[in-house]
């Protein structure tokens, strides 16, 4: 079955390539260090590395306490870090600079593969969440480079898809030395798809470990009184296609209650900087864009922050958030953050891939959940008007994040047995 997947891969590569390049139209990250995914490098690395993947900007931020634990317990040994987006590739160099060596993951070609395992010598292979790379999993095994998958979660409709094809996820998962899961209900579903029950355990999310350094909050806080004087402002987080529009309608029927009230709209993604704006323009409202670093005047209706790296910030200069990629099925985004800084959390109901953690955090009365337009309103209103109901609802949040924390710990005593 991997000959196969190899063989459809090795064809689709010219369109892949294109479709890298045509996504550089609109973001030209996606056009630099090309070569990066084809496992060709311009200058020496080092090796017998550490080797840490993380997709994008969420399994970074996710890393980043992890990967300053294991500088701390493994000083001598050199750390690469690999994303697939350019996103997430800003925010690793951002936040770790030259602390550690950073390039775009492979391509899953075994030639490609071979390429970039012969350049650094990985001496640890550590996968955040749920990528499953057949090829890249075998040529570790056949390596004899320890692999293991940690913070791995896997929703019903992933375990679904990955059962369809057996004889290719089966063999990738034995390659895995452990899978370090999130909840039970990971380590079922990663059991259901292939996974021997010795390999997974449950060592909890590391997510709650997030770092939120005092800076951070007093630079939103500073923000907030430079800016956003006298004003009541939502933030609007990693929002999608399809849902700025359900936020931008909205805005005018909450203003007659809410004089004061600014939307601060975050896109998760940089080439959606400027249609975002152009929405907001179409709908007559008044925009302010954070590149251009001018004082908003109070007729503005709309804050967009065409920025990267700065959401935490935000949240700490926010009066309420909202997290996206909820409102449309992509699964949601991470509501810890917000949680963690003190921001009363709304989110929608498409949170298939954040679902043990809606759930819990709403047992809680940690979060609200909107379902549609109408409850929306009604959570934003009634916040606005209820200061004892957003403290309630602030300290429950930051409770839940507290008292789930110290899987980090636990995964840097997993991966100590191979180091």
């Amino acid at each position: 079955m991997r000959r196969l997947y190899t063989l459809v891969f090795g064809l689709i590569l010219p369109a892949v390539l294109f479709r890298l390049y045509w996504r550089g139209i609109k973001a030209p990250a996606y056009r630099q260090r090309w070569r990066e995914r084809l496992g060709i490098y311009s200058t020496p690395s080092k090796r017998d590395v550490i080797w840490l993947h993380a997709v994008s900007v969420g399994e970074a931020e996710a890393a980043f306490p992890l990967l300053k634990l294991l500088q701390a317990e493994y000083p001598e040994i050199p750390v690469l870090v690999t994303t697939t987006t350019p996103t997430g590739s800003a925010r690793v160099q951002a936040v770790l600079a030259d602390q550690v060596e950073h390039v775009y993951l492979p391509y899953d070609l075994p030639f490609i593969v071979e390429r970039f395992l012969k350049h650094f010598r990985p001496r640890l292979a550590v996968i955040m969440e749920k990528e499953i790379w057949p090829n890249l999993f075998a040529a570790c095994a056949m390596q004899a480079i320890p692999l293991f998958v940690i913070n791995a979660r896997l929703s019903e409709r992933s375990a679904r898809s990955y059962q369809k094809i057996p004889r290719l996820v089966k063999p990738a998962l034995a390659c895995v030395q452990t899978i370090a899961v999130q909840t039970e209900e990971d380590r079922s579903r990663f059991i259901e798809i292939g996974a021997e029950s010795a390999q997974v355990q449950v060592l909890g999310n590391i997510k709650f470990d997030m770092a939120v350094d005092a800076a951070t909050v007093a630079a939103g806080q500073l923000l907030k009184q430079q800016l956003f004087t006298r004003r009541w402002v939502w933030i609007i987080a990693s929002t999608h296609q399809g849902e700025e529009e359900i936020f931008l309608a909205l805005y005018p029927l909450l203003k007659a209650s809410i004089p004061e009230l600014l939307l601060l709209i975050v896109p998760r993604h940089p080439e959606r900087f400027q249609t975002v704006k152009k929405l907001c323009e179409q709908q007559g409202l008044a925009v302010a864009m954070r590149s251009e670093q001018k004082q908003h005047h109070e007729q503005t209706d709309v804050y967009i922050a065409d920025s990267m790296g700065e959401l935490k910030m935000l949240y700490a200069a926010a009066d309420l958030a909202f997290v996206g990629g909820s409102l449309v099925p992509v699964g949601g985004h991470n509501v810890l953050e917000p949680a963690a800084i003190g921001v009363p959390v709304l989110f929608g109901p498409e949170m298939f891939n954040f679902q043990e953690i809606a759930e819990r955090i709403l047992a809680l009365e940690g979060a609200i959940q909107c379902r549609d337009s109408q409850s929306l309103s009604d959570a934003v209103l009634r916040l606005y008007r209820d200061v004892a109901f957003r403290n309630r609802l602030i300290d429950n949040g930051r409770l839940f994040v507290e008292n789930n924390q110290g899987a980090t710990k636990r995964v840097v005593g997993l991966l100590a047995q191979c180091l």
